[in-house]
């Protein structure tokens, strides 16, 4: 592209009046290194006048990123995934903002909702690092408000706070020693995570709505945890006792390795998907053995399969922060949605089936999530800590 060529398609972009054919020409012309630095400088300056369109708020260029790639066409996605394989990903989310001002101009129907219609989100917060800490003698910790350091003894081993959302099971043959080994529940709210050091110094991050049952030391020949809702692991190597997580009737056999478990009974069922290693997941007479990348989906009828070539990124985004939707159902979405705000999710009127691709950080309010959600013609209300979807 010659630099006249260039100008002229410049000054049609930042004037909103390029078609959707020279918006691809756009997209296609990043693949050069030096045209990729000039679309850059005009796009930026572009995004920081907030007079123009407000687009300097990172949270407002998420919503319009969500907003392209929720589209029931393909088109957007494709250009999303061409344009993720050749710039970086910050540059890219300043690109597909800009893009969306053609796409969504202002004006278009369903815009206005985003001013007009009065919400209460006051309720409906984030979640963060809290959880309760349920001791084999019964004794309740809430984890949230209690101090760092050591907060109790089990056995032989001290259960210490180190810092906001992580707790550590260290052994200590001065503390406790002589008593039985006993269980320890690990449970994380709606709205909740926590991150644990297990006894075998095995790592374990604990999604909202979820609970980790496992013993204050591992003895025997191996080492077993009890799992309901969600948690990624790293496993701390030990030939001579593998480790092994038991969702229900079902297991997750490894020595070391690291690996995401989703078993929310609400959810259509049971995800594990290694990130690294091998495991061995087991059901019944059905066994599979996943390499990294594969996940392993047991559906409620109790069959077995397997995914290859599964966006680990998309999995475990939870566990970094945000929220990482790929052609993910609206019921989907707003599951998720439900247990890190806490919030009850309804539904009025029939809903049209459509998928959701996309990413934004946790630590959004509902408002900024929902509003993502809206520009893609979802409406819904908020009442108190209520969500409701409406056609």
């Amino acid at each position: 592209m010659d630099q006249k060529t260039f100008d002229a398609l410049l000054d049609r972009f930042l004037s909103e009046d390029v078609s959707r054919k020279e918006a691809e020409r756009v997209l296609h012309s990043l693949e050069d290194d030096n045209m990729r630095r000039q679309w850059l400088a005009a796009i930026e300056g572009l995004l920081e006048n907030k007079q123009l369109h407000g687009l300097s708020d990172p949270a407002r260029r998420d919503a319009i990123r969500m907003a392209i790639l929720g589209k029931k066409s393909s088109a957007p996605v494709k250009k999303v995934r061409l344009l993720r394989r050749y710039i970086p990903y910050a540059a890219a989310a300043v690109i597909i903002a800009a893009i969306a001002l053609v796409l969504y101009k202002p004006g278009r129907p369903g815009k206005e909702l985003l001013a007009q219609q009065p919400q209460d989100a006051s309720q409906v917060l984030p979640g963060g690092n809290k959880a309760m800490l349920i001791l084999s003698d019964g004794r309740r910790i809430t984890l949230d408000t209690a101090d760092n350091g050591t907060i109790a003894s089990q056995g032989n081993v001290q259960v210490i706070k180190l810092d906001s959302g992580q707790l550590a099971y260290n052994p200590s043959d001065a503390v406790g020693k002589g008593k039985a080994i006993g269980y320890s529940t690990l449970v994380t709210p709606k709205g909740g995570q926590f991150r644990i050091t297990l006894p075998d110094g095995s790592k374990v991050w604990l999604n909202a709505a979820s609970t980790l049952r496992f013993p204050n030391a591992f003895a025997g020949g191996e080492r077993e945890v009890q799992l309901t809702g969600e948690a990624y692991f790293e496993v701390a190597k030990n030939p001579a006792m593998p480790f092994k997580v038991k969702v229900n009737d079902m297991a997750v056999q490894v020595l070391g390795t690291h690996f995401n478990v989703m078993a929310y009974p609400d959810e259509p069922g049971i995800r594990t998907t290694l990130l690294e290693g091998a495991v061995k997941v087991q059901h019944g007479e059905s066994a599979v053995q996943l390499e990294p990348g594969q996940q392993a989906n047991l559906s409620l009828s109790g069959k077995m399969t397997t995914k290859n070539d599964v966006d680990v990124e998309e999995v475990v985004a939870w566990k970094n922060g945000y929220f990482h939707f790929n052609r993910e159902s609206l019921q989907g979405v707003m599951r998720q949605i439900g247990r890190w705000y806490d919030a009850e999710i309804a539904y009025e009127g029939e809903i049209a089936p459509r998928q959701f691709g996309g990413k934004i950080e946790r630590s959004s309010s509902v408002t900024e999530v929902m509003k993502i959600l809206e520009l893609s013609r979802v409406h819904y209300r908020i009442e108190g800590k209520k969500i409701i979807v409406m056609p």
